[in-house]
């Protein structure tokens, strides 16, 4: 848990070149993201619930492994991570269209901890050439002692990053940042 709380604060600290919180209070708010994948919709659902435990972030985990991550496509269905000596339900799915639209509901992360509600949503569309368009929202809202409005920029990091790491996955076969020599 110790880990989540500073990957969340460094995330904080960086998070104002890349927010994209559409807006903010201290009772919650909305993060959002479009990003096109070179793939098609299937492949993008796929990779997005079957292959979550390849692309997760493993730094922004309770156990340190994102193959310890599941998702069950399916209304009620789990996205869970598996421990050591127990388990964590991150969201569950209240919503599936195909391959089109995926909504889940729950708190990732230090929000778990907090009196809030989160609501997070995928569509998929498709692109040009073959592509995919993701469209992604997470609203959250509820009561924490210093209210969520400052939080807000850094679980739109954090979230932001999972999207990347997603869209290299799919691209590229490998969800790490290539770094140039």
């Amino acid at each position: 848990m110790a880990r989540l709380w500073i990957a969340f604060a460094c995330a904080l600290m960086l998070c104002p070149a890349q927010a994209e919180v559409t807006d903010a209070s201290e009772a919650g708010f909305t993060s959002k993201h479009t990003l096109t994948i070179t793939a098609p919709r299937s492949r993008v659902f796929e990779a997005l619930t079957a292959q979550v435990g390849q692309w997760w972030d493993p730094r922004h985990s309770f156990g340190g492994s994102a193959s310890a991550f599941t998702l069950e496509a399916k209304p009620g269905g789990c996205f869970c991570e598996a421990l050591e000596n127990g388990a964590v339900v991150h969201m569950r799915v209240v919503y599936v269209d195909g391959d089109r639209e995926l909504r889940m509901r729950g708190e990732l992360g230090p929000l778990q901890t907090m009196a809030v509600v989160g609501s997070m949503q995928f569509v998929l569309e498709d692109g040009p050439d073959g592509s995919t368009v993701l469209r992604y929202v997470y609203a959250v809202g509820g009561y924490h002692a210093d209210g969520l409005g400052g939080i807000s920029a850094a679980v739109d990091l954090v979230q932001l990053g999972q999207l990347q790491r997603l869209k290299r996955f799919i691209e590229t076969g490998s969800p790490e940042t290539v770094k140039s020599t």
